[in-house]
């Protein structure tokens, strides 16, 4: 998956936003003023199961324990198309997921399904 459908598919997720809190080089997507993606030229960071975080690691040599992140909770998605794009798409949702379950009741409301 290439960087513009990375940003087209965390753009498209209901109550999504998107800034640059850090600077230039990285676009972070929150949800609910919760971060559940960071993406640079080079990668996406992506939220994660702490049980899958490792699994993922060990099964694809593009992922990486999230850079300047917890990494126990959080994945750096190298994107050179070593990834398979649906597996890739499917990190994503469960990233946005994650964030989504830990706000409030009130907040998810808030959200379009």
């Amino acid at each position: 998956m290439e960087y513009g459908a990375v940003v087209a598919r965390c753009r498209g997720l209901p109550g999504a936003t998107e800034g640059y809190p850090f600077g230039e080089g990285a676009l972070v997507f929150k949800v609910g003023g919760k971060m559940f993606a960071i993406l640079s030229t080079e990668g996406v960071s992506l939220k994660c199961d702490p049980v899958f975080a490792v699994a993922f690691r060990e099964q694809y040599p593009a992922v990486t324990a999230g850079y300047h992140l917890d990494k126990r909770h959080w994945n750096t998605v190298l994107l050179d198309d070593s990834v398979p794009s649906d597996v890739l798409d499917e990190w994503i949702a469960d990233s946005y997921q994650l964030v989504r379950a830990s706000l409030t009741r009130a907040q998810r409301a808030t959200l379009t399904p």
